[in-house]
């Protein structure tokens, strides 16, 4: 289709899912002295800082509902509408769910940027339902001074095949899906210092569909499950070691990063969500090299799954994944946690 030239990017304060709130600051937004009623087939609410919520429907499935949206992270609209619903739909795949129904949410400047843009971001997204086989049935717009879109989207799993972020013990192999670095990249992007192939191996990245977690549903083994988003590697996988009360350690050097990340750190494209992330949770994690963390804390937006998956299995976990054509990184593992330590060690 004919594209209209404009940056988006220009047109917002943030992007993608570096826009996120602080976990300390959405914590202190959510609290309420309100008793909360209690809804016995509500599985997962907020409670757990899980990836989507989980309402029993008394048969057997679980509906999985999630909402996710954000300011652009890409210039090109049909791009922008394709990342942001990957990255939407990622939430359901993190339950271990199928996605069957999306909802579009748009946010845009109508005095600011041509009609046309917004219809082209629409399209970016239904050719992602259309990719997954779940229509985009419609949504709500409004005019807001910055471009905003996402999906908001249902999905079902069996009940004993949901998954949440909370359940990892101690032993569990921990795997990544997707390479590191789509903040710095896409910082240098906006800097106008990025290579071409460079900027293509972060949008295939952001644009690869995590549909893996709906295979991760049936397997026992995988013990605890969530996606990589702005709160970086470190800050996801600090809500599976607080929500599992167990600790973890990672190997920087296992770690998958996208092609040349130094080479943008040391040009200083460091985005502004790496630093408010690791002011945010740094003390919480424990390394002998500080440079390291840029990479850790570094804000994905549309990033891979991060799987704890039971030690004895971890094998044949690779294999099966392997099988079904899925790419997986096993980057450390969980341990029991001794009172007064931190969360996260990272070795090298």
């Amino acid at each position: 289709m004919t594209q209209t030239k404009i940056k988006l990017t220009q047109y917002s304060h943030g992007a993608g899912c570096g826009c996120k709130i602080l976990p300390a600051v959405l914590a202190s937004i959510l609290q309420t002295e309100q008793q909360t009623p209690v809804f016995k087939n509500l599985l997962v609410g907020n409670q757990s800082k899980d990836d989507a919520a989980a309402f029993d429907l008394g048969n057997g499935q679980v509906l999985v509902s999630t909402t996710d949206f954000f300011m652009p992270i890409v210039d090109d609209p049909f791009d922008f509408g394709r990342i942001a619903s990957v990255n939407a739909i990622s939430d359901v795949y993190a339950m271990g769910a199928k996605p069957i129904l999306a909802i579009a949410i748009l946010g845009f400047p109508v005095d600011k940027i041509p009609t046309e843009v917004a219809q082209q971001i629409l399209e970016g997204s239904r050719e992602v339902c259309h990719q997954i086989g779940i229509p985009l049935a419609g949504g709500h717009s409004i005019d807001s001074p910055e471009p905003i879109f996402g999906l908001a989207v249902n999905g079902l799993v069996a009940r004993d095949n949901l998954k949440q972020n909370n359940q990892a013990q101690p032993g569990d192999v921990l795997y990544l899906t997707k390479p590191l670095g789509i903040g710095i990249l896409t910082t240098a992007q906006k800097k106008g210092v990025v290579s071409v192939q460079d900027y293509a191996n972060a949008l295939e990245s952001m644009l690869k569909v995590n549909d893996i977690g709906e295979m991760l549903g049936g397997i026992p083994a995988i013990h605890a499950l969530t996606d990589v988003t702005g709160f970086g590697l470190l800050g996801h996988l600090l809500e599976m070691c607080e929500g599992s009360q167990v600790a973890a350690t990672i190997n920087f050097d296992q770690i998958p990063l996208l092609p040349n990340l130094q080479h943008y750190i040391d040009l200083q494209c460091i985005p502004g969500g790496f630093h408010r992330n690791w002011k945010s949770y740094g003390h919480q994690v424990e390394t002998p090299k500080q440079d390291a963390m840029v990479a850790l804390a570094d804000p994905q937006t549309s990033g891979g799954l991060l799987i704890a998956v039971e030690a004895g299995q971890a094998a044949w976990f690779e294999q099966t994944a392997q099988a079904a054509g899925h790419q997986v990184f096993a980057i450390g593992s969980m341990l029991s946690r001794k009172a007064n330590t931190p969360w996260i060690t990272v070795i090298h």
